[in-house]
């Protein structure tokens, strides 16, 4: 089964497609959405639902996994991340793909084993279940734990 991690976000979405086999953990592919800053938020929208769905075209996964929604300090930026999340499910939508949402202290727990887990904390476990994967930056990354985090908790 391929699981294509996501982890939205309106400046630069993170994505990750891992093979999972049983126990076994697999890397494929993963990589960055970036949008213009300058560009309209319709326009940003439309490109990231544009560019997950490539990625769903490419790689064909079976389900996607997603972080559930967290609300920020900042009104304004939550609606924002809102606003691209739901460009990119509808883009998973588009490609009758299933999508599963976990908490980000559940992703933690999962992949490094406490949900109190730091980004350096994930990145490091990253290096060691998927070896063979060059993690295209912090965005991928997240996504990548997010894929992880699906297939340890077997919700298919």
């Amino acid at each position: 089964m391929l699981v294509l991690g996501l982890d939205p976000s309106l400046t630069c979405t993170g994505w990750g497609v891992i093979r999972v086999d049983g126990p076994r953990l697999s890397h494929i592919a993963n990589g960055q959405i970036a949008t213009d800053n300058k560009a309209h938020l319709a326009a940003r929208l439309h490109h990231l639902h544009d560019a997950v769905y490539a990625v769903i075209g490419a790689y064909s996964p079976d389900v996607a996994a997603v972080e559930e929604v967290f609300v920020n300090k900042n009104p304004h930026s939550t609606l924002k991340l809102a606003q691209a999340r739901g460009s990119v499910l509808a883009a998973c939508g588009r490609g009758s793909i299933p999508v599963f949402e976990h908490a980000a202290t559940l992703v933690k727990k999962s992949v490094v084993g406490t949900g109190a887990a730091d980004k350096t904390q994930v990145q490091a476990m990253l290096r060691v279940l998927l070896p063979t994967a060059k993690v295209q930056g912090a965005d991928a990354a997240d996504a990548l734990a997010v894929a992880i985090a699906h297939a340890h908790l077997g919700k298919h």
